[in-house]
C-alpha cells in the first residue's frame, strides 16, 4: 500500500487522541446558569498532557493529515481542521498541563458556542503554552488560545468575547472560504484514500500549506475579521456576558502592542486594533443593558493564577 494511503487511515486516529475533548453534563445557555456547572473531560487530554504517554509522543512523529474516510461536509472540514491543529501545536506549543484550567476554558468556550450561529457541532478549546498574544480557530471547531493572551485578559466576559470571536470564524467557515477555489476540491465528493493518490494527494498538501500560510502568517481577510468581531459581541451578549468585555481586550492589546512580539500574534494577523475598536464600539449601542450582564472577574482570576509566569 502506498505510504500516503496508509497515512490517510492512521493519522486521523492520532488526531483524535491529540485534539478531541469529549464533554458531558449541562446545557450551557447563559453565563449566569453555569457558575457551578459540572464538566467532564475524557481521558484523551489527560494522556496527551502526560509527556510519557504514547499519545503525547505521537505528536513528535505526526507530520500531516492526508484525509479520512469521512463524507464531504462537517467531517471533511474537521479533518482539515485537525491537520491545521497539529501545525498549531508545532508553532505555538503544547497544551498547558493543567486539567482544571483546560476544563474551565472549555466550559466558557462551549457556553458561547451553544449561543453562536453554528451551535450544533462539537467545539474543542485548548490553552497552549505560548507567550504570544494569540488565539486562532481551525475548521471544524478546534480553537486555541495562548497562555500569553490568557494572562492579559482580566475577567470571564473578556475571555468569552475572545473565544466567541474564534467561534464566529468557525461558524462562518472563514478559513475554508479563503481557499474554497483550491484545485483539490474540483470533483472531490469526499476525502478518502482514493482522493489522496497521485496529483490529488499533492493538491491536498498544497491546500493545507496555503491554509497554514493564511491562518498563521498572513491572517484572514479584514472583512472576515470584522465579521467575527461583530459576531463575538452578539454571541457574548446572547450567552449572558457583557459584550464590552471583548472591546476591553482589544483596548488592552492596543496598549501593550508596542512592547509585544508581533510575528505570529494577533497584531500581525488581524486588522489594526484602532479600526476594530471603532467598529465594535459603534455596535455596542445595540446592547443597552450590557453593563448589567456577567463579568465574573473573581472566577476568572482563580483560574488565571494557574497559568505559569
Amino acid at each position: 500500500m502506498n505510504r500516503r494511503i496508509a497515512i490517510v487511515f492512521l493519522v486521523p486516529l492520532i488526531c483524535m487522541m491529540l485534539v478531541s475533548v469529549v464533554f458531558a453534563g449541562t446545557d450551557h445557555k447563559t453565563a449566569k446558569e453555569n457558575t457551578t456547572a459540572p464538566l467532564q473531560v475524557a481521558g484523551l487530554l489527560d494522556k496527551f498532557l502526560d509527556p510519557e504517554s504514547k499519545e503525547s509522543k505521537m505528536l513528535s512523529g505526526a507530520v500531516s493529515i492526508l484525509g479520512s474516510t469521512s463524507e464531504m461536509g462537517y467531517q471533511s472540514e474537521r479533518t482539515i481542521g485537525e491537520s491545521l491543529a497539529l501545525e498549531g501545536f508545532r508553532r505555538y506549543g503544547l497544551p498547558v498541563k493543567d486539567q482544571a484550567l483546560q476544563e474551565y476554558v472549555n466550559l466558557v468556550g462551549n457556553a458561547v458556542a451553544r449561543n453562536s450561529d453554528r451551535p450544533n457541532i462539537p467545539y474543542n478549546f485548548v490553552v497552549v503554552e505560548s507567550p504570544l498574544q494569540n488565539a486562532f480557530s481551525c475548521p471544524g471547531g478546534i480553537i486555541f488560545i495562548s497562555s500569553g493572551l490568557l494572562k492579559t485578559i482580566k475577567s470571564e466576559d473578556q475571555l468569552a468575547g475572545v473565544l466567541a470571536h474564534e467561534v464566529a470564524h468557525v461558524g462562518h467557515k472563514h478559513a475554508l472560504k479563503s481557499i474554497q477555489r483550491a484545485q483539490f476540491f474540483n470533483g472531490v465528493g469526499k476525502i478518502t484514500a482514493a482522493t489522496m493518490e497521485g496529483e490529488k494527494g499533492k493538491e491536498f498538501e498544497n491546500m493545507i500549506g496555503s491554509l497554514q500560510d493564511t491562518l498563521f502568517d498572513k491572517g484572514l481577510d479584514q472583512g472576515m475579521e470584522f465579521e467575527a468581531d461583530i459576531g463575538a459581541l452578539e454571541t457574548a451578549y446572547r450567552t449572558g456576558y457583557d459584550p464590552n468585555g471583548f472591546v476591553e481586550v482589544l483596548k488592552e492589546l492596543k496598549q501593550i502592542q508596542s512592547r509585544s512580539t508581533q510575528k505570529g500574534s494577533w497584531f500581525s494577523t488581524h486588522p489594526p486594533l484602532s479600526q476594530r475598536i471603532q467598529k465594535c464600539e459603534s455596535q455596542l449601542r445595540r446592547y443597552p443593558d450590557a453593563k448589567s450582564l456577567a463579568h465574573l472577574p473573581d472566577r476568572f482570576l482563580k483560574y488565571q493564577k494557574r497559568v505559569s509566569n
